[in-house]
């Protein structure tokens, strides 16, 4: 499969919206756990929506969009973790030192796609994007598949093992943190 992958920019909302969907992805979070917590539960997800579309029109780009052709297959929110504080209100996520890392903290890819290595190909981008900002890591949440059955929006831990991701704490059995030194 042939991927471009770009930053998300405000010319390319129109294509993110199109690959979140009616339901804004994974049940109207816009990718603003992360920033809200679980508050974007006990909001509309056209809130959600109208946020996410703001920080992506404030700029920087807060992630990576695939496409296959012109057709959106997946994203990545890829961010300094300072823009996703909601982690470090999540015992299990709260931060293992005070490196100021990147975080990849959601992935998203388009039903009918999965499982054809596009979350593979977006962290793998989403490295060289931390590492052009200048980062000297990007952290990663994964669920441990051997251990967690359940679909996950932040990816597996395998995967991110065989991209040289090292395992830098473990505080629920299901939910490493990961971190990719960048030199």
């Amino acid at each position: 499969m042939q991927l471009d992958i770009r930053p998300l920019t405000p010319d390319l909302w129109p294509a993110l919206v199109d690959l979140f969907g009616e339901r804004g992805a994974v049940n109207g979070c816009w990718c603003m756990y992360g920033r809200i917590g679980a508050a974007y539960h006990k909001r509309p997800p056209s809130a959600n929506k109208t946020d996410f579309h703001k920080i992506v029109a404030d700029g920087p780009p807060p992630g990576l969009l695939a496409f296959e052709g012109e057709l959106p297959v997946g994203w990545c929110q890829v961010t300094p973790r300072d823009a996703v504080p909601w982690l470090d209100r999540v015992w299990r996520l709260k931060r293992v030192d005070d490196l100021p890392v990147w975080s990849l903290s959601c992935l998203y890819i388009r039903i009918g796609y999965r499982r054809s290595r596009i979350a593979t190909r977006l962290i793998a981008a989403a490295i060289d994007a931390a590492r052009a900002a200048g980062a000297p890591a990007l952290e990663a949440y994964p669920l441990d598949g051997q251990l967690s059955p359940s679909a996950t929006g932040t990816g597996y831990a395998s995967t991110f093992a065989r991209l040289g991701f090292k395992e830098i704490a473990r505080r629920s059995p299901e939910r490493p943190i990961m971190r990719y030194a960048l030199p």
